[in-house]
């Protein structure tokens, strides 16, 4: 190679060319240095065949949509997130008082928790969901990791049991129809098969047990069944206590993997003890199981992301051993996926759940955004059957438990109301029930009454 510097050498400008600007003269050189293939073309490999344009999340668009209306007296009964009479946002005294203290500590920083997640805050999450008596914690075949709220824990389940649960005839995980909707998105993307069993009757408007029992009765050996713990989402429909026994005995018969999820403890009925008495019942039948546990609707900590997973295996001789293998692959799962869980929100649930004066005003304020939507659930009632003059006819909408309920509407109806009476729900017909307040419940149930006895 010679001393000489390496020459480029560019096209000689054509006289025509004198008067382009700098920029069009760029592109007349790149024109001679590009193959005329590429010329024109959009070099992505991410064509519209590659990556379609995804549909819109049909909740976030009925809240874009609600925002964007300007009708004075708008309802929105679309949002799974707790409101006050006002219709605003609750900050728990509670939270406010662990913030208090937070703010205030010489020793608060912002250094990575671990990858299980604040040690204080999970064994304490623990406790509150098997119960602190519970033999799973007694006889130490329990293990628990914060998460991102109760769905990065769906998802870290999901994906342990897609990567080490057997399932030799490629069982598939059950859930309800209807379920919460990210459910499906959450197990499809770890790749575990996806069924449904019957849940919700829209002749009774309440559940479908033997439906329900007869599709889990007749699932695959060793499939894996997604429970809702309580407040069912979307229905707000939950089994008696008599029903979750007989569940159980149809899992253990067919050798069944439950799975449950917890999104609403002390929020549905205002009692932490009642709300967890289905998950409390299995792990006392002695069943191995996962179960999701998210923070943000107990203690309003919705954007703050606070939750749990936790595994809990069978008594035996090797329990102990089997928690920590567990235990040591979830660690891995983690650490790829999130590496270390957020401080705050599981600081604020720590405190709380530690502190008995805390707790017990945390309690208090469960029983009041409990009661406030039991009592929305009694007025919206009373009013819709005030309005037709059929006692009963509306019976479901208190004997459904939580912050939804499902009220029967047919999509054709709740498009109807929400072009006339500007009252946003789901095309399924599900309200939040804490979107109701003595300001605009009357308002509602003639909108409802008025689209059940005009649109069919």
């Amino acid at each position: 190679m010679s001393g000489k510097a390496h020459e480029i050498y560019l096209p000689m400008p054509h006289p025509n060319h004198d008067n382009l600007t700098p920029l069009k003269r760029l592109h007349t050189i790149r024109g001679h240095l590009m193959p005329d293939e590429m010329e024109g073309n959009n070099p992505t490999v991410f064509d519209k065949d590659n990556v379609p344009q995804a549909p819109e999340d049909p909740l976030f668009g009925l809240m874009a949509a609600y925002r964007k209306d300007d009708f004075e007296k708008k309802v929105d009964l679309g949002i799974g997130a707790y409101r006050d009479d006002s219709a605003k946002p609750w900050v728990l005294p509670v939270v406010k008082q662990a913030d208090e203290i937070l703010r205030k500590d010489p020793n608060l920083n912002h250094e990575y928790l671990p990858i299980a997640g604040l040690a204080d805050f999970t064994s304490a999450a623990q406790k509150l969901i098997l119960g602190a008596d519970s033999p799973a914690i007694k006889e130490k075949r329990a293990v628990s990791l914060q998460t991102i709220s109760g769905t990065g824990a769906v998802h870290l389940g999901g994906l342990f049991l897609s990567r080490f649960y057997p399932r030799p005839t490629d069982q598939a995980i059950y859930f309800s129809s209807p379920t919460w909707a990210n459910h499906n998105q959450i197990f499809s993307n770890v790749h575990l098969p996806i069924k449904t069993y019957p849940y919700f009757s829209p002749t009774t408007k309440g559940l479908d047990f033997d439906g329900m029992r007869d599709t889990i009765s007749s699932a695959p050996e060793g499939s894996i069944i997604l429970l809702h713990a309580c407040a069912h989402n979307p229905t707000g429909v939950d089994p008696t206590r008599e029903q979750w026994m007989e569940i159980a005995k149809v899992v253990r018969a067919r050798k069944h993997f439950p799975f449950f999820d917890c999104a609403y403890q002390g929020f549905a009925s205002g009692s932490l003890e009642n709300d967890a008495w289905a998950v409390r019942y299995f792990i006392s039948q002695g069943f191995e199981m996962c179960i999701a546990q998210s923070f943000a609707k107990n203690f309003g900590l919705y954007g703050e992301r606070a939750g749990a997973f936790h595994f809990a295996t069978g008594p035996g001789p090797d329990a102990q051993d089997t928690v920590r293998r567990v235990a040591s692959q979830l660690a891995i799962l983690q650490r790829s996926e999130i590496s270390n869980p957020p401080a705050y929100g599981a600081r604020i649930a720590s405190l709380v759940l530690n502190d008995a004066t805390l707790f017990k005003e945390w309690e208090a304020n469960l029983r009041t955004m409990a009661g406030r939507i039991i009592d929305m659930r009694k007025a919206l009632r009373a009013k819709l059957e005030e309005l037709n003059g059929q006692e009963g006819s509306w019976r479901h909408i208190t004997d459904q438990i939580g912050m939804f309920s499902f009220t029967g509407l047919t999509e054709k109806q709740v498009l109807r109301i929400r072009e006339e009476a500007h009252v946003y729900m789901t095309k399924n017909g599900r309200i939040s029930m804490a979107g109701l307040n003595t300001g605009n419940v009357d308002y509602v149930a003639h909108a409802m009454d008025k689209v059940v006895k005009e649109v069919q």
